[in-house]
């Protein structure tokens, strides 16, 4: 289970506005053996996105569902879905996401909602073999979840059919929209037979997510919850701030310092995710690196480690952001910050599973404060500075200084070229030999030219 949904019997002291504490999932109307599975995990009430969108879903009305990133809206599309439609109903529902490993995440989730209900979930998703994927279709499960260009693949390939299908989810709107998946969505949608009930959900709805909503949905209902991010409440923020070139060696100097059992180091390009990661090789720490560009056999290979606890440090691209789902995560360093507010509250989402509380490191730069206050303003908190005293910054490297210096020179010499330049220090002195007869402009003529010049050029 993710983040998304903690009971709050382990998350006390924490915004009671996330759960709907006057609620259960009882009280939902879910089936039997999904309060089975949602009580053997040991949840109770519902988040405020779950007990607003479920309800909605359960009726068959499509939905546009709006929360902050999470709250539970995983599992406030995927249970409604359990209930719905039976086990046997082979390639029922299909739930498109935006990334391979948000596809992964998602249908591991269902998988364990469906624990006693007996669905069977599928992943889809590009840089896994396309027959190992024909086989798990052919089997007819009740439920897919998949990536955009997958799901066409498989579909133009007739092995995935949308003849059946009677329930669409489309997860993480807005990020799908931001990565390009526009005309594939809009292909999709509009390829399924007998308009399945519909549901959006996303952390934003902006204008292009109402004009598809429109579009794709049958008298929808929208929710728009403003309940904090539990992700936000349980992990512990703060910042550095330091400069660009000490931040390999400040974050070596935190993981000697501090030791943390499992930590993910995210950055914002893949050839930092490398340099970071053989840098930390070499000063002894055991760390490995995921990003876009590795194939998927060794993302896998990576993955399976993490899971087991067979690595304590991994430095990730924001592609693994969203598909990174271990419990034992403890800290999240953000090494770059990125530029996305958003993508910071799924970084720091990767920690603090299972109900335990998780740390969240960002490295500041000087120039940065504009970002950190955007990040402040969308977690609705002040995260705090840290500073540790035995930490020695390093020297100021050459091209800096000399850029450093170059820049000084040129503001000395612009300011002795105004000394010299009377005029030049008062702003409203006019030089009057550059206008005829001494009479200076003080308004634009009273009309102006209107059409468009003629000319020759063809």
């Amino acid at each position: 289970m993710t983040t998304e949904n903690i009971p709050p019997s382990k998350s006390a002291g924490r915004s009671q506005d996330i759960f709907a504490a006057d609620q259960t999932f009882a009280s939902l109307g879910l089936s039997e053996p999904i309060l089975r599975a949602i009580t053997e995990r040991g949840y109770v009430h519902p988040t405020r996105i779950q007990a607003d969108l479920i309800p909605i879903v359960l009726s068959g009305k499509d939905c546009l569902g709006q929360a902050k990133t999470g709250t539970g809206k995983t599992a406030a599309f995927a249970l409604p879905a359990l209930h719905m439609i039976p086990k046997d109903s082979a390639l029922s529902v299909l739930i498109l996401v935006p990334t391979r490993e948000l596809a992964i995440q998602v249908a591991k989730e269902i998988s364990e909602f469906a624990k006693f209900s007996g669905h069977q979930v599928v992943p889809i998703y590009g840089g896994q073999p396309i027959s190992t994927q024909v086989q798990k279709l052919q089997r007819g499960p009740a439920i897919i979840v998949g990536t955009p260009g997958r799901v066409m693949d498989l579909h133009e390939r007739r092995v995935l059919s949308y003849e059946n299908i009677r329930y669409a989810v489309l997860d993480e709107v807005d990020r799908m929209l931001d990565i390009g998946f526009r005309e594939d969505i809009r292909r999709i949608l509009g390829s399924l037979k007998n308009h399945p009930q519909t549901v959006f959900v996303s952390a934003t709805i902006s204008p292009d997510i109402e004009k598809l909503a429109r579009q794709y949905l049958r008298d929808p209902e929208k929710i728009v919850t403003a309940a904090q991010s539990l992700t936000v409440s349980q992990v512990r923020q703060s910042y550095f701030a330091v400069e660009r070139w000490d931040k390999r060696k400040l974050l070596l100097h935190l993981l000697r310092k501090e030791e943390p059992a499992l930590t993910l180091v995210f950055c914002r390009m893949k050839r930092t995710v490398d340099e970071v990661s053989l840098f930390l090789g070499k000063n002894g720490i055991d760390a490995h690196q995921m990003h876009g560009d590795m194939y998927q056999t060794k993302r896998d290979k990576v993955m399976v480690k993490l899971r087991e606890g067979g690595l304590s440090v991994l430095v990730a691209s924001d592609l693994a952001s969203r598909g990174l789902d271990v419990d034992d995560i403890s800290h999240v360093i953000n090494y770059d910050l990125p530029e996305d507010p958003e993508i910071y509250i799924h970084r720091i989402g990767r920690t603090a599973r299972a109900g335990r509380e998780g740390v969240a490191w960002s490295f500041v730069c000087p120039d940065q404060g504009d970002l950190l206050t955007s990040i402040e303003s969308l977690a609705n908190i002040e995260i705090p500075v840290s500073v540790y005293d035995d930490f020695v910054p390093g020297q100021v490297p050459a091209d800096i200084h000399a850029q450093r210096e170059l820049d000084q020179t040129r503001r000395q010499n612009s300011m002795e070229s105004k000394s010299r330049n009377p005029l030049a220090n008062k702003p409203d002195a006019t030089d009057l030999t550059r206008f005829p007869g001494g009479l200076v402009p003080t308004q634009a003529p009273p009309k102006r030219l209107g059409g468009r010049l003629t000319t020759r050029r063809r």
